[in-house]
């Protein structure tokens, strides 16, 4: 399908800016997202403001485009009459609920689109849909409100549990949470309600709790979950060796949870007797899992393992898009923001997806920043919406499929790795310890760069 030489010129030049801005306009057209908001919310309705210009101008906010709320209201980008007190207002009083609706219906849209492009991740467990659960603590606000002013306490605005599905890259569902102190345990219910047979679900210590473990086995789901000390459980054999990994020998024992029927329910303990301490200083971690014998207790701890990938997707949100606004001190909008930030790394998802395809997991994985993508998205977008209004995108709406994954895959081609490089850090070198002298406590950097080179000529 024939593009206008603009939009050609943009799609040559700046593909991942292109790439971003079609799959918006197919998967969260105004009219879906004014829908959502109208299935979902109890309390506020749509008079003047629409969600979709929420969402739009938000988004304008995590990519970068603007630097603050106030910014992007300002430039008219986006379709808003209302003053910037009733967006404010709006922003304060989205619920939980609708958030978290808008994060799982765009991974709904996402997630067919990367499988029919053959750009899916294979499965860290081989038949076995895995799924990742971590918390999120948005970080403390400034003092605006007036209850908070005279109380040097950092306010909280919330917290979540997340669901990222690895194969994918995905964040599929969110819990969104307005007390910032609320136990992770309380927030599992929505969680049990996703298991589905043959699942399999990974987490930290913070979810070894009998309820949630027994749940997932009711479901006839699967747990890979680190254990946590005050679980009641006793062992029912030998710890044997099973092997070998990256980070240490692998052990394994059979272990037994009675639950409060007096029902005995089997499940295996892994434990990795670790090379390298972890943070915390423990040199091994012991993991329990009720997947079958036919998965090998290597595998489970590999499987543990790889959840950290959620923990570098928390990175990604941090450090490239504006996950948290400090500004935004009222939970719900803090939220929302947040739920904004987790559409964006999806579309980045789908856009790597989309690359794998082409140039392959490994090249993708090593060699693409999500850094320099997000920041040519932002930078580009303003300008590029100027050139290209809403009525030039039309056509990639229109296209079929086949025919809109066929455009992606040619943009995609085109990409040129060494303008996004993705770089290595080496292992962190140990701070050396500074001392105070209170006669000295300013240096002349000028002074301290001549004593180098006076030292390195001598």
């Amino acid at each position: 399908m024939l593009l206008g030489q603009v939009f050609e010129r943009f799609a040559t030049k700046t593909p991942f800016a292109v790439m971003s801005r079609s799959l918006l306009e197919r998967t969260l057209t105004p009219e879906a997202l004014n829908a959502l908001f109208d299935n979902k919310a109890d309390s506020q309705y749509t008079r003047e403001l629409t969600f979709s210009s929420v969402v739009d101008l938000m988004g304008l906010v995590v990519t970068s485009a603007f630097p603050s709320v106030r910014a992007a209201y300002l430039d008219k980008s986006c379709d808003i009459a209302v003053s910037l007190t009733s967006l404010y207002n709006k922003l304060q009083g989205i619920e939980p609920d609708v958030s978290a609706e808008l994060v799982q219906h765009t991974a709904q849209q996402l997630l067919p689109l990367i499988q029919h492009c053959g750009g899916a991740l294979p499965e860290p467990v081989a038949g076995y849909e895995m799924n990742v659960l971590d918390g999120n603590n948005i970080a403390a606000t400034e003092h605006r409100l007036k209850e908070t002013r005279t109380n040097s306490a950092a306010p909280l605005p919330g917290k979540s549990l997340c669901v990222f599905r690895p194969a994918y890259q995905l964040v599929t569902h969110v819990v969104p949470c307005e007390d910032g102190h609320t136990q992770e345990r309380a927030l599992v219910d929505p969680i049990l309600k996703l298991v589905t047979k043959d699942s399999l679900w990974v987490a930290d210590r913070n979810f070894c709790f009998q309820r949630f473990l027994l749940g997932i086995a009711k479901q006839l789901g699967f747990f890979v979950i680190r254990e946590h000390a005050s679980l009641n459980y006793k062992l029912s054999g030998k710890l044997r060796r099973r092997g070998q990994s990256e980070t240490g020998e692998i052990f394994q024992q059979a272990s037994v949870i009675e639950d409060e029927e007096g029902k005995k329910h089997r499940f295996r303990r892994i434990v990795v007797k670790l090379k390298k301490a972890t943070e915390d200083g423990d040199w091994e971690l012991a993991i329990l899992t009720n997947l079958p014998r036919s998965v090998s207790a290597v595998e489970v701890s590999e499987a543990y393992r790889k959840r950290w990938t959620i923990e570098g997707g928390f990175q990604d949100l941090t450090t490239t898009l504006a996950c948290e606004i400090n500004t935004l001190c009222y939970p719900r909008a803090a939220l929302f923001v947040f739920c904004v930030a987790l559409l964006a790394y999806n579309l980045q998802s789908a856009i790597k997806g989309v690359m794998r395809s082409e140039h392959g997991a490994e090249k993708v994985e090593n060699e693409l920043s999500r850094y320099f993508v997000a920041g040519e998205i932002g930078q580009v977008y303003r300008g590029m919406m100027v050139a290209l209004p809403p009525e030039e995108w039309v056509v990639v709406r229109d296209m079929g499929l086949n025919d809109y994954i066929a455009f992606l895959k040619r943009l995609a081609r085109a990409v040129d790795f060494e303008r996004y490089p993705k770089t290595r850090r080496g292992p962190k070198k140990a701070k050396p310890k500074r001392h105070y002298d209170p006669k000295h406590p300013h240096v002349s950097v000028a002074k301290l760069l001549f004593a180098r080179n006076v030292k390195e000529t001598s």
